[in-house]
């Protein structure tokens, strides 16, 4: 099985990928200034509207174990720029300190970590895991501006110290949350694929595009396909 660190597969690379950067200089300035009032303007009326979804969420996982109900994790932003990323806590209290030796076992090829049936995962967060309400607190991210609603998916910065530049051009955009990757089976996508999707993003990424994703989002989330 591979580890998180395995070099990836470079056969779906495109050469013309090579310089994503220029593809994004291309956008519309009006297209980002938009895209960022609709990030502020939807995230937070989500977070009024969703206030109840949250405050039981939050009680349930403090009933649980007593333990903290928010977990905060450095992630890399745009441009490869560290934030702190908010999530409800679905593990245990000490689930950091053993993802050490859990690595291995990650069903994630390349820099991705995900584990099916991961022992650190308490009884409350496989129900919000399964329907995505563990990331609800990313709304404030995006109300901030670390994140937007859409844009390549956030991931661990654990196992990415190999990463090459090809990859590490998924970061030109803030993360999102959610993508092409999303809607396109998640946790069954291999990382080199995952790649090339956030790639067709930035390259593809307009007002349009960006609403078609959202729209796919919701039946995807209540299916729960490809979700743990």
């Amino acid at each position: 099985m591979d580890s998180p660190s395995t070099k990836p597969d470079t056969s779906l690379r495109k050469d013309y990928r090579y310089n994503m950067k220029a593809v994004l200089q291309k956008k519309s300035r009006v297209y980002m200034l938009v895209k960022r009032i609709f990030d502020i303007l939807s995230s937070g009326f989500a977070l009024l509207i969703l206030s109840p979804v949250l405050i039981i969420t939050a009680i349930a996982i403090k009933l649980e174990d007593g333990g903290p109900v928010i977990y905060s994790a450095d992630r890399w932003g745009k441009d490869m720029q560290n934030f702190r990323m908010h999530k409800f806590r679905s593990m245990r209290v000490n689930a950091e300190a053993m993802i050490g030796e859990l690595l291995k076992d990650s069903e994630m090829t390349g820099h991705a970590f995900k584990i099916k049936n991961d022992p650190r995962i308490t009884r409350v967060g496989h129900f919000i895991r399964k329907y995505s309400i563990d990331e609800l607190p990313q709304l404030w991210n995006i109300f901030v501006g670390d994140m937007s609603v859409v844009g390549p998916r956030a991931i661990m910065t654990v196992g990415t110290d190999t990463i090459d530049d090809y990859d590490k051009q998924r970061w030109l955009v803030r993360p999102g949350l959610t993508c092409y990757w999303q809607v396109s089976g998640r946790a069954n996508i291999k990382w080199e694929q995952w790649v090339e999707m956030d790639l067709d993003y930035i390259e593809n990424m307009s007002l349009w595009e960006d609403f078609k994703l959202i729209l796919k989002t919701f039946p995807v989330v209540f299916k729960a396909d490809g979700a743990y």
